[in-house]
């Protein structure tokens, strides 16, 4: 399996039927004060990464909107140094991946590109922001579902194996900073292509 086969099931078409509420790209600001608590309560450091995953659409009305995006974050580097670059992954989706040492710009950018996307119409085809930490026993996700309109912990490790006592720990300690995700059939697993990397890596 590659890095999102089933994504569109989980973050899609599926998670679209069985949303509770419209996603809110203003919920990425919760992570705002969550990074904190990361850090103080459980020992994660951001590692200064963000990333935005959404499916394209073959027109020139959305490249216009990826472009607005491109040059929304050109201008917010030149105040901010947050460096960012668009790609596109093995199968077929896009990535907005920012980096910035400061968690609240990384938050800033990583929102106002959602939220051109939806002001220009596009909303539906974001899917998924993912917020990157590391502590000693490894690294950990928040990552956010627009289709759900919530946050849920991925802590990987090798053998593409889950550490199911660190995501249950995420849960319960940011559980009310953040909107968490309450089914866990939703916190499905981002892992690493074939080639070994995520697309923010």
């Amino acid at each position: 399996m590659g890095l999102l086969d089933g994504l569109r099931s989980i973050l899609g078409t599926r998670a679209e039927s069985d949303a509770k509420r419209d996603a809110d790209p203003d919920d990425l600001f919760g992570m705002s004060t969550a990074y904190l608590t990361m850090e103080a309560e459980l020992g994660y450091e951001s590692v200064d990464v963000g990333a935005l995953c959404f499916s394209g659409v073959d027109s020139s009305s959305f490249r216009e909107a990826v472009d607005e995006v491109e040059a929304i974050l050109e201008a917010g580097r030149e105040d901010t140094g947050t460096e960012f670059a668009v790609s596109a992954d093995d199968h077929g989706y896009h990535w907005v991946v920012l980096e910035d040492s400061d968690p609240e710009d990384l938050i800033t950018s990583l929102h106002f590109a959602a939220d051109t996307f939806i002001e220009h119409g596009y909303g539906s085809r974001l899917l998924a922001a993912v917020f990157a930490y590391r502590n000693e026993r490894g690294p950990a996700y928040w990552i956010y579902s627009f289709r759900r309109g919530r946050f849920y912990p991925f802590a990987p490790r090798p053998g593409r194996e889950r550490d199911s006592n660190a995501e249950f720990k995420l849960e319960s300690t940011l559980d009310g900073e953040l909107e968490v995700e309450r089914e866990k059939e939703y916190w499905y697993p981002l892992w690493p292509d074939e080639g070994g990397t995520h697309p923010w890596e």
